[in-house]
């Protein structure tokens, strides 16, 4: 696929973290609560098992006491079962490895072997903000830090304390792992990030980036190499 539109990448929440990159993140993700998720229809894939189970979900998604910082459960009342962690079939050409964001859907997946893929639930660009095209990892950080935009300073003043970067920490919006999302050889100030608010899965929050459980995204971390073919599909 080549890129077909990029929608408010001038627009985007961007900032720059201490080794030069810059990274994007949208406001009402920093701020946003607790909100009801609505039910949304999956197209062009199917199970091949059902809905995780609470004992499941409580192993999958439970705390990760030897990260650098100490990464609590999910509270799993507060994601809709449908986006939690499932191998399902999905009919694709591209090669094992490649991930692909189905931005209209909130699923992020990573094809498998054998006319399979790994799927995840994710949080994706509000509106105006949406972008679709080719991709690939350009980079990878643990615990990156993270830097407010000037535009976003403007708009929230109680996040100025941060100018200089907000240091790695469960409160770091980006999280615990982070994947840089790349085109001819260029950031696109968009990235895979990891979240600990599970209250944000299946819904448009950000400015372009896609946002994972922290489980989820330190699963997909391990198994992507810098290099990783990124398809994002049109919303």
């Amino acid at each position: 696929m080549t890129v077909q539109s990029i929608t408010g990448a001038n627009e985007a929440e961007s900032s720059v973290s201490p080794d030069g990159a810059p990274v994007c993140f949208g406001r009402r993700s920093f701020l946003l609560g607790s909100a009801a998720l609505g039910a949304l229809a999956l197209a062009g894939c199917t199970t091949t098992g059902g809905i995780m189970s609470v004992a499941e979900a409580e192993r999958v998604y439970g705390p990760l006491p030897d990260e650098r910082f100490p990464i609590p459960a999910v509270n799993i009342n507060k994601i809709n079962p449908k986006y939690m962690r499932r191998t399902v079939r999905y009919d694709t050409e591209e090669v094992p490895g490649t991930i692909i964001v189905d931005p209209s859907n909130y699923y992020v997946y990573r094809i498998e072997d054998a006319g399979m893929a790994t799927r995840y639930g994710a949080n994706v660009g509000r509106a105006g903000f949406l972008w679709n095209g080719d991709a690939y990892i350009g980079r990878k950080a643990e615990w990156p830090v993270w830097t407010p935009p000037r535009e976003m300073i403007q708009r929230q003043p109680e996040v100025a304390k941060y100018a200089g970067g907000m240091p790695p920490g469960l409160d770091n919006p980006l999280g615990a792992r982070t994947l840089y999302l790349y085109q001819n050889g260029a950031y696109t100030l968009y990235t895979l990030y990891s979240t600990i608010m599970p209250e944000t899965i299946g819904k448009g929050v950000t400015s372009g980036c896609v946002g994972l459980l922290t489980q989820d995204m330190m699963d997909l971390y391990e198994r992507t190499p810098v290099g990783t073919k990124v398809v994002v599909l049109k919303a």
